[in-house]
């Protein structure tokens, strides 16, 4: 029992170093986190990734699959010109429900992921946090549906700003339009 508290009390420490009083979903329910999301903003730190991707991006969808260890498998489409690309997650859960880990094969590192907050049929608000040369920090606001409500991504907006993000790091793509529908394969 020693042990288990002992294993709980670090994660939080080290949870809270990383995201300083940044905290999950409160009474997080992964069961109603499931399901078909499309990230409709991100807020990115990485230097020269607004420039860059600032009219390429579009709206993105994924598909989160709880797994019964309480871990969640997400796949996520994006439509590019040529075709429909997809790349698959494994989140790791961790003590904290709300919270999870995974391995970016990418940058051969571990990303903690944080559900910030979350009303399960319309919206959430996620923190990717990475370690690399320096520290790097995305906000994701993702919706059951292509487009939100104004309130919301004002809401996305004032969290970015809150945590540093310059306004022009905030961004909300346009819809990628009816050919994203077409993206899963079928049966999922």
């Amino acid at each position: 029992m020693r042990i288990t508290l002992v294993t709980v009390a670090t994660a939080m420490v080290c949870l809270m170093g990383v995201y300083g009083d940044v905290q999950p979903q409160r009474d997080f329910d992964l069961q109603r986190f499931a399901g078909k999301w499309y990230r409709v903003g991100l807020a990115y730190d990485s230097p020269g990734f607004t420039a860059l991707y600032r009219d390429k991006l579009r709206v993105s969808m994924g598909i989160l699959n709880p797994q019964t260890n309480g871990n969640v498998n997400l796949t996520m489409w994006t439509q590019r010109s040529s075709g429909c690309r997809s790349k698959f997650y494994t989140y790791e859960k961790t003590a904290i429900p709300g919270a999870f880990t995974y391995f970016s094969t990418r940058h051969n590192k571990v990303k903690d992921i944080t559900v910030v907050e979350t009303n399960y049929n319309e919206y959430a608000l996620v923190l990717k946090h990475k370690k690399m040369d320096r520290e790097y920090t995305q906000v994701a606001l993702y919706g059951r549906s292509q487009k939100v409500k104004n309130d919301v991504i004002q809401k996305f907006r004032d969290f970015a700003t809150s945590r540093g993000f310059p306004k022009d790091a905030i961004l909300t793509p346009p819809p990628a339009g009816s050919s994203l529908k077409n993206c899963p394969p079928a049966g999922r």
